[in-house]
């Protein structure tokens, strides 16, 4: 990709964005690595977009240090956009005009020189190719995100930044989104997005989990997932629907979700490293009340669990905090 500059491509520090008496973001600060994919997940008003529009320029803190690519964004914005591809998450296309003929567009508002080579190197990876003499109006919605795409990557960004890329996009296509993203990491891009869908959450080398306004914790998915202090284990049993009141019933299970056929039990004060013997417990108790259970395992959260349970710890402070 882009040779770039040797700066840090994100840095944050103590950052709070406040709109009249609502503080959209408070304090918080995390640094993107270059090559790396970070994101920050979390649900709407979390601070995510929020957090994106300061590093890009586009808000000014009320307090914080904030430097993307070596810059300072508000100030050398001008500068910073010739560094940086955003993709919103209503990016403005043209529809009148071709695949080609948006890509040549916005080239030439980044002034970028030779731009028919990268075009055609930008639409072959995206398999855009066939039809790039296609009216931007009569893509599909997945075809229309990686014209998008496209577009921002003309001008060789050395980081990307992407809102909620994959909103509104079917599954298929939010797929080959993100094999493409990952191509793009392992050739150097750094890549900054946001997402409310935690299994996009599980590419990232790196994630914060966001809620109102705060970080509540950031760790590489996998980190995140095997640091969960209380135990989880995964059921199938008959009947699915009893087996799940039993298990509602008891005193150390805090959480029964039903997962197809599967029950995944979050157990109140067992840790996690106990979740096999746990997960024999329950089974015996099933069994011995007339269920068949054909599976019980101790199983590793994942990163829906994880952010559930940190939410449940931060609200549980605010409240001691408040008595």
């Amino acid at each position: 990709m882009s040779g770039g500059s040797t700066a840090t491509p994100v840095e944050l520090e103590g950052l709070t964005v406040r709109f009249g008496d609502l503080v959209a973001v408070r304090e918080i600060g995390f640094r993107v690595e270059r090559g790396e994919m970070f994101g920050l997940i979390g649900p709407d008003g979390a601070g995510k977009t929020t957090t994106l529009r300061v590093v890009l320029g586009l808000l000014s803190p009320q307090s914080g240090r904030v430097r993307t690519c070596g810059l300072d964004p508000r100030r050398e914005r001008r500068t910073l956009s010739g560094r940086v591809g955003y993709l919103s998450q209503r990016f403005s296309l043209y529809g009148d005009l071709s695949i080609d003929e948006n890509v040549a567009f916005f080239a030439r508002v980044h002034g970028v020189r030779g731009w028919q080579a990268r075009r055609d190197e930008l639409l072959d990876l995206l398999r855009l190719e066939p039809f790039r003499g296609r009216p931007a109006e009569r893509l599909s919605g997945g075809m229309k995100q990686k014209l998008a795409l496209a577009c921002t990557l003309i001008h060789t960004p050395e980081l990307l930044v992407l809102d909620e890329p994959t909103t509104g996009v079917d599954p298929v296509s939010r797929r080959d989104f993100w094999r493409i993203l990952a191509r793009l990491r392992r050739e150097g891009m750094t890549i900054l997005f946001t997402t409310p869908y935690l299994d996009e959450a599980e590419r990232a080398s790196r994630v914060a989990l966001m809620s109102g306004g705060t970080i509540l914790t950031l760790d590489e998915p996998d980190r995140l997932r095997r640091a969960e202090r209380r135990a989880m284990v995964e059921l199938l049993a008959e009947p699915r629907r009893r087996a799940a009141a039993i298990l509602r019933e008891r005193d150390d299970v805090d959480e029964v979700e039903m997962f197809g056929e599967r029950l995944h039990v979050l157990l109140r004060d067992t840790p996690a490293n106990e979740a096999a013997a746990a997960a024999e417990r329950l089974a015996t108790e099933l069994a011995g009340a007339g269920l068949t259970v054909h599976l019980a395992r101790g199983m590793i959260p994942s990163l829906e669990d994880v952010f559930i349970d940190r939410v449940r710890d931060a609200e549980a402070a605010r409240a001691r905090e408040a008595s």
